[in-house]
C-alpha cells in the first residue's frame, strides 16, 4: 500500500525523552506500537462466567467480583505492556521486566524508581509513551503547516537565475 507515493510503514514515529544525570543524560526512546496481537497471544482476554436467568436463558456474568479483578489485572498488565514494547527502542536491560512474562510487565515503575528515577520521571515517561502511541492534535497540526510549506510555489530569486548570462565561464558570448 501506498498513499501520495509513501509506503506508511517506512515511517515509524519515535518520541525522544532525555533526562539528566550530572554530566550525562539518559535518553528514552518510545515507538508505537501497531497493533495488540502481541499482547492478545501472551495475555487473552479474560472471560465472564455465566449465569442461567430465567428469561434470558445463560448470559455473561460481568458483575462478578472475580471476573472485575481478573479485568483489572488484564487492564494494567495492557498498559504495562503497552509501557514495556514503545519503550524497545531505548535498549532498557531490565532485571525484574520480561517481554515475554506477563505478570512482570506491571513491574516497570516500581524497578525505574529502584534504579534512581523519581516519580515525577516516571510518569514523564509514561507521557512519552503516550505521545508515541497517539495521534493528538498538536501532530496533526504540525503535519500539516509542513505539508501546506511544501506546496507553496519557490519564489523566482531561489529558482535559478531570471536572466540569462550575456557570457558563459570561458568569456565567450553566449548563443542565443
Amino acid at each position: 500500500m501506498k498513499i501520495g507515493g509513501i509506503d506508511p510503514t517506512t515511517l515509524p514515529s519515535e518520541e525522544i525523552l532525555v533526562l539528566p544525570r550530572g554530566e550525562k543524560q539518559i535518553v528514552f526512546r518510545a515507538q508505537g506500537v501497531p497493533n495488540y496481537d502481541e499482547f492478545h497471544a501472551l495475555c487473552p482476554e479474560p472471560k465472564p462466567s455465566k449465569i442461567l436467568k430465567p428469561q434470558e436463558g445463560w448470559v455473561d456474568n460481568e458483575d462478578d467480583p472475580g471476573y472485575q479483578d481478573m479485568m483489572k489485572t488484564y487492564n494494567q498488565r495492557k498498559m504495562s505492556w503497552l509501557v514495556v514494547r514503545s519503550l524497545e527502542p531505548s535498549e532498557i536491560e531490565w532485571e525484574k521486566v520480561d517481554p515475554n512474562k506477563p505478570a512482570t510487565w506491571l513491574e516497570w515503575g516500581e524497578e525505574l524508581q529502584k534504579n534512581g528515577f523519581s516519580q515525577v520521571e516516571c510518569n514523564r515517561i509514561q507521557r512519552l509513551v503516550f505521545q508515541a502511541n497517539c495521534l493528538d492534535e498538536d501532530k496533526l497540526a504540525q503535519a500539516r503547516e509542513s505539508f501546506l510549506l511544501g506546496q507553496q510555489p519557490v519564489p523566482s530569486e531561489y529558482s535559478g537565475l531570471s536572466i540569462a548570462p550575456e557570457t558563459t565561464q570561458s568569456g565567450e558570448p553566449v548563443a542565443e
